[in-house]
């Protein structure tokens, strides 16, 4: 009797990515998804880390041919200057120093065409209404109207509607963006001077703030971001299409652009904000994209998010199908790096409002972060939103244009000054190194080649997730007691090794050990 299929349920970026990468790798697959495409959603503007991705699925040519606008990066109105002021991708991604403004319903349907032509069993216009879970907690079927459909693994891709947890009540609400938006689509809309016409604007106002995304053929995709209170009785007392006119008037350079402009689509409502679920994987089942977390749009992290979670989440699949004792092991570190990639873009984000104090409005004032907050960790809020972390393009130029709190701006100074110093006075020979403070080796499941396998990461407070070591680096790590110098450590590692080898080994020790002092991860003891 065949193997039942993996259950995908929702056919959005993550759906269909998760469903394609599986589908490859030869297992059977059934996507379902409630509605026909092309189908209506918000979210246009992406990031260059998704080009990649859209490369390894085959996509990247056919998004390229369907005429999207190019997008080379941001300008904003935001912060100390209200005059306009951009970054560009190329400044920090050589590689990819661009992306597109994409037609979602056009990119969607790309993406689910292209999991169908891999082999996945597609089935729009079907609704999951429920997962079916055994005697011992695991998932096991899907329900799908009066159909239940056996599982061999589910992997809840239902976007913000999130199926599987509003049925476990894994949701987590995040207080600090306690936001809704008001949106539409106009034509006829001016477009920034070049070089910024294809880049999406966003202007601060005394409410929140206005997004404005050219799109193809003279549309433009506008929403206001507001206090959800707040939105909400304005909503009540003008109706969606008053309050995102009011909202437009708010904001002189958005008003201006739409000068001319017609609404010929919306407005849309969407109420439920940021969140993240407390677990993102169980037994038989696993949460990518929205369905596991969605934070503040702010950085145009919606598409990328979802992808980066859904190649994760197959690879995870597929490690846990193939060995089931690394089910739970796998599905922590899974959590882990989704969670990290979510944290980045929050806590840039998060620092992003708190650092906007040229507005006087309780939507700016109940979203600033004061030097006493004991939630602002100022070490830990850097090295999240920046330190260690891949550039997405707009780090260092958004905070630089914003009033920071000044206990973050002192860690700043304070974790660079540490590593310049470190970088000036690298590890000596003599140097008794010791693993610092809350660093930890440990084994652990580590991603090579698409699969996860068994190895080694190190927990450190950039990489709480566990950064991948190699078998080398590894047997070098447990050597560093406090007591054996950097020489006599080296040595060990490389006894009974023939000449080569041991030249080869000790330059690549001595450069994993500079740079894991440099990063603070190891301490010298004279």
């Amino acid at each position: 009797m065949p193997n039942p299929p993996i259950v995908v349920i929702g056919g959005g970026p993550a759906g269909s990515c998760v469903s394609t990468l599986l589908a490859r790798r030869g297992y059977p697959v059934a996507l379902l998804e409630r509605e026909r495409f092309p189908r209506n959603h918000v979210g246009e503007s992406l990031l260059p880390a998704s080009i990649p991705i859209l490369q390894d699925l085959g996509v990247l040519d056919t998004v390229e041919r369907a005429g999207f606008v190019v997008k080379r990066g941001a300008t904003m109105i935001w912060g100390v200057d209200r005059e306009p002021w951009s970054w560009y991708f190329s400044e920090t991604n050589a590689s990819n120093p661009h992306s597109y403004q994409v037609w979602r319903p056009e990119f969607d349907a790309i993406l689910l065409e292209n999991a169908r032509s891999a082999g996945v069993d597609v089935r729009e216009g079907c609704a999951a209404t429920g997962v079916v879970f055994d005697d011992s907690g695991t998932a096991v079927a899907v329900q799908c109207g009066d159909e239940t459909l056996p599982a061999l693994y589910v992997i809840d891709a239902s976007g913000q509607g999130g199926l599987l947890s509003r049925q476990l009540g894994l949701r987590q609400w995040d207080d600090f963006f306690r936001n809704l938006a008001v949106y539409g689509y106009y034509q006829g809309a001016d477009r920034l001077q070049a070089p910024d016409e294809g880049n999406i604007l966003i202007e601060s106002q005394s409410n929140g703030w206005m997004w404005n995304i050219p799109l193809r053929n003279g549309w433009s995709s506008v929403g206001a971001v507001v206090d959800s209170e707040t939105g909400q009785e304005g909503i009540r007392r003008l109706g969606a299409r008053g309050f995102l006119d009011a909202q437009v008037a708010a904001a002189p350079q958005t008003a201006q652009m739409l000068e001319n402009a017609r609404l010929v689509s919306g407005p849309e409502i969407v109420r439920d904000w940021s969140y993240r679920c407390r677990e993102l994987y169980g037994p038989g089942y696993i949460l990518v994209g929205d369905a596991g977390c969605f934070i503040d749009p702010l950085f145009s992290s919606g598409v990328h998010l979802a992808l980066t979670s859904a190649t994760l989440a197959a690879a995870a699949v597929a490690s846990v199908l193939s060995d089931p004792e690394m089910a739970g092991p796998v599905g922590q570190v899974y959590q882990q790096l989704y969670y990290k990639e979510y944290g980045h873009f929050r806590e840039l984000a998060r620092l992003f409002y708190s650092s906007n104090r040229t507005v006087d409005s309780y939507f700016w004032e109940a979203r600033r972060l004061l030097d006493d907050d004991p939630s602002l960790s100022p070490r830990q809020s850097f090295i999240q939103a920046v330190a260690g972390q891949p550039p997405r393009g707009y780090e260092r130029v958004v905070l630089s244009h914003g009033l920071a709190p000044a206990a973050f701006g002192r860690s700043v100074t304070n974790v660079e000054a540490e590593r310049r110093r470190r970088s000036e006075h690298p590890l000596r020979p003599e140097d008794r190194p010791r693993l610092a403070d809350g660093v930890v080796l440990q084994r652990q499941p580590v991603l090579a080649d698409g699969d996860f396998v068994w190895g080694y990461g190190l927990v450190t407070d950039g990489h709480p997730e566990g950064l991948p070591c190699s078998g080398l680096v590894a047997r070098l790590l447990l050597g560093l007691d406090g007591e054996a110098t950097v020489a006599e450590v080296i040595a060990t590692l490389c006894h009974g090794l023939e000449p080569a080898a041991t030249q080869q080994v000790e330059q690549v020790a001595l450069q994993a050990l500079q740079i894991l002092y440099i990063d603070g991860a190891i301490c010298p003891l004279p």
